[in-house]
């Protein structure tokens, strides 16, 4: 079975909520899902190497952290040296999206940081184009190295109209990209 692997990393939503809509487009476009997250904080499963391994893709989220991803994101991607050195993760589409609670908090940053490892495992990164029309309308998060979305001063989660296509735009190309390489 093919599918897609959500995983992320949310404290206040804002990520979690992000890996939703993705996750929702990916469906409508007809792709299985699987949600995980990293710790057993959250109502979610926690993500297993296997969950990893026989994925077809993966669209990875974490909040921002300093300009970095947060450290059970990074705490797992350490444990995968087993799944680089049997090249499991190799050629499948991927993309990486973020959170921070103000527009300059480091979003871009982090997402460069976090397709660090998925360079290194041979993954097929891909952003968001500039024919998503909400790439270039938007006034909160969103860039071309992935989905973002800024929580502001009262760290809200809700997600706006152009945040939410942004999201939809990465759960359709990652279906559209698993479909292809299928």
């Amino acid at each position: 079975m093919s599918y897609l692997l959500v995983l992320y990393h949310s404290r206040t939503d804002s990520v979690k909520n992000m890996a939703y809509e993705i996750s929702d487009a990916a469906q409508h476009a007809g792709i299985d899902v699987k949600i995980r997250c990293f710790s057993d904080d959250s109502d979610d499963l926690v993500v297993t190497i296997d969950d990893l391994k026989n994925c077809a893709g993966l669209a990875f989220g974490s909040p921002t952290r300093f300009g970095m991803m947060a450290s059970p994101a990074k705490q797992f991607w350490e444990t995968t040296s087993d799944l680089w050195l049997a090249g499991q993760l190799i050629d499948k589409p991927a993309a990486v999206f973020t959170s921070s609670s103000s527009q300059h908090g480091g979003n871009e940053s982090t997402l460069l940081s976090m397709a660090l490892p998925l360079l290194h495992h041979g993954m097929l990164l891909c952003g968001v184009p500039y024919d998503v029309p909400a790439l270039s309308a938007t006034q909160t998060g969103g860039t071309p190295y992935g989905a973002s979305h800024v929580s502001g001063l009262t760290n809200s989660s809700n997600l706006s109209q152009d945040e939410i296509a942004i999201c939809q735009s990465v759960g359709n190309r990652l279906a559209k990209l698993i479909k292809q390489l299928q």
